[in-house]
């Protein structure tokens, strides 16, 4: 379990890659949209306020050293990024936005995918080196999951660097042991999969189990 050596999976292939890299949040979770927006609508919170927000901070023109910047480095802690997030957002309503457990409240819905489940649970069994590579937004993740799927995790704010620096690609594949070229990444966000290929990566964007599945298939992993 988790070797390089390329086992043959199931019908004697061999396969081009020998270790699965996943992000986590819309990828081994539901979709972002659904778990967000359950959240939005839940709190009365102002979309359009809430999208600039997230442009500004998360996309591909947020500056350097934005709050969403330094939370995934670990340069924020979770209570100092729930208190700038609460600032700015507003609700339909008018009432305030409680700080306190903001992101618990806003991850609250991030329930694992089954199907992504199954998948990364067979692809370990088959002998496949499975990786998570994840941009924290604090540590709610389900870690006695993470040990079952994962023979090595990658979680941003631990080790001080986020997708899409390159650096953390790199980091991943040397805990993994193996070259980018016998790997394949999937994530949600183009921008963190462009990165991927980069540095030379097999990578895809995840839109479903299904999706995903079948550009395993391409690379000779049918699971």
């Amino acid at each position: 379990m988790g070797d390089s050596t390329g086992n043959d999976l199931p019908g004697g292939q061999r396969p081009e890659v020998d270790a699965l890299i996943f992000d986590w949040g819309g990828v081994l979770t539901v979709s972002v949209p659904e778990f967000v927006g359950a959240w939005l609508h839940a709190e009365a919170i102002d979309r359009d306020v809430y999208g600039r927000i997230m442009r500004d901070w998360l996309g591909r023109d947020a500056l350097p050293g934005n709050p969403v910047y330094r939370l995934e480095t670990g340069e924020l802690t979770v209570p100092e990024f729930e208190r700038l997030l609460a600032a700015e957002l507003i609700t339909t309503s008018g009432a305030g936005i409680d700080e306190n457990g903001l992101l618990k409240r806003m991850f609250g819905g991030a329930t694992p995918d089954p199907a992504m489940v199954e998948l990364v649970r067979g692809a370990r069994a088959a002998g496949l080196h499975t990786a998570l590579l994840s941009n924290s937004w604090g540590e709610g993740y389900p870690k006695d999951l993470l040990l079952e799927l994962f023979d090595t995790v990658v979680i941003s704010g631990r080790i001080g660097l986020r997708k899409p620096d390159e650096r953390i690609y790199h980091h991943t594949l040397e805990q993994v042991g193996v070259p980018a070229a016998r790997s394949v990444f999937f994530d949600d966000a183009p921008v963190n999969v462009e990165a991927a290929q980069a540095v030379g990566m097999h990578a895809f964007r995840h839109t479903s189990a299904d999706s995903t599945r079948a550009h395993l298939a391409t690379l000779g992993v049918n699971l």
